[in-house]
């Protein structure tokens, strides 16, 4: 059996694109691995399918390796891009989202038959562990994205104690490929200090004709109960113990001792959602949203509370400033980043619960003072453009690509 007849074999028969693909020689191959990718919704896949749609438009080729998401799941291919599922597992805690197997085999018989120039692997589970094998052996350059503080996480989920051996493992899986991207200068950074080699700042855009203060619903106000003058106070994101979801709580409830009428809507799921039920059931509890949808719940609110010190970035907060809102968050990440304090939005020390706390009670008495953070916030997002970010993201898998061929022919570096 031949190596791309083998995959096929092992993740189901592809299904033939109804778009001729462009010709071979035209563009770069890209192979693509990660273990989340779209319609699952979080922060990586978000991240992850702007960087193949934006190759894609770019005229690239890209071959998709990542779990089987149902069990009719099957590899496709349509123009620019060919998808191969593989086998994988439901994370414990987390049903809706599934870790791959480390299929290191059927990895290397899809890029003998894609050719990839250059590989980007965004996840360090089994299956980018095995990725990361097979593009050695094949003598394949690797960007990995650093996407997730996972030694970080370990503190919320009580094996705290094996921080120091989940960050030893990033390390070396980082360390073997060529470049790392990160999204801030300040992880860059952090990173370089703990031993992290080759890190590269790529940050993250965001869609402002998606998110966008025009999107304001009076009839989804209407249903969250909320008064003319507000405030609706917004969290979206995943409900889960590394997010710090208590001090949104507290922070919540000051802002209702100034204003009774105040509401608080969790967009998002996650395995806190039902002890967040039970012990607040004047909350708004809006579920998984996507597109449009989603778009609307952030700009019917008026304040974004973005309470977690775990994050690489955050793009609910950069989605959050193009929506118009007033952002309250800690001076790091994706607010430290983008956000100037007391202009476009509002920033805690990190880690400063109690300042945190009392810059969003401040924000409950000024209606005027949000409208104002709101529309500064969203001058800030128009210029956060996923083009500029896209060229950057192609120029480095040209700059990879050629240094490779370079490198296999012995020919000198210019």
């Amino acid at each position: 059996m031949t190596p791309g007849r083998d995959i096929e074999a092992a993740a189901g028969q592809l299904v033939e694109p109804t778009v001729p693909v462009p010709a071979a020689g035209t563009a770069l191959r890209l192979a693509v691995v990660t273990e989340t990718y779209p319609p699952e919704i979080n922060g990586v896949a978000h991240t992850v399918q702007h960087m193949v749609d934006g190759m894609r438009e770019r005229g690239h080729d890209i071959q998709l390796i990542r779990p089987r998401q149902g069990r009719d799941d099957r590899g496709w291919r349509e123009r620019g891009l060919q998808v191969r599922p593989q086998p994988g597992a439901p994370i414990p805690g987390y049903a809706n989202l599934r870790f791959g197997f480390p299929v290191r085999r059927r990895i290397r018989h899809a890029w003998h038959a894609f050719e990839p120039d250059a590989v980007y692997i965004a996840t360090e589970g089994p299956l980018g562990g095995a990725a990361l094998a097979a593009a050695r052996s094949l003598g394949l350059p690797v960007v990995a994205g650093f996407h997730t503080n996972f030694d970080r996480y370990s503190r919320y989920y009580g094996v705290g104690f094996l921080e120091p051996v989940i960050h030893g493992f990033l390390r070396r899986f980082h360390n073997r490929a060529q470049v790392t991207l990160v999204p801030t200068a300040e992880l860059k950074r952090q990173l370089e200090a703990m031993g992290f080699d080759h890190c590269r700042v790529l940050s993250r855009g965001v869609d402002t004709a998606l998110f966008n203060p025009h999107r304001r619903d009076q009839t989804l106000r209407t249903a969250w109960r909320a008064s003319a003058d507000g405030p609706v106070v917004l969290y979206v994101g995943r409900l889960a113990p590394e997010k710090n979801l208590d001090l949104a709580v507290r922070a919540f409830r000051a802002m209702q001792a100034r204003r009774p009428e105040a509401r608080f809507v969790l967009v998002g799921d996650g395995p806190a959602t039902p002890e967040l039920r039970r012990l607040n059931p004047d909350f708004v509890f809006a579920g998984m949203r996507r597109g449009v949808d989603l778009a609307a719940h952030y700009a019917s609110a008026d304040v974004f509370l973005f309470p977690s010190t775990t994050e690489t970035f955050g793009n609910v907060v950069i989605e959050a400033m193009a929506s118009g809102l007033a952002v309250v968050a800690f001076a790091y990440a994706a607010p430290g980043e983008h956000i100037r304090h007391e202009e476009t939005g509002l920033l805690a020390p990190l880690r400063d619960a109690d300042s945190f706390m009392r810059l969003a009670t401040r924000l409950a008495d000024s209606p005027a003072r949000c409208h104002d953070l709101g529309t500064a916030a969203r001058r800030r997002a128009e210029a956060l453009d996923w083009q500029a970010i896209y060229q950057e993201l192609e120029a480095l898998f040209e700059e990879l690509s050629r240094a490779s061929k370079h490198h296999a022919s012995d020919e000198p570096l210019r």
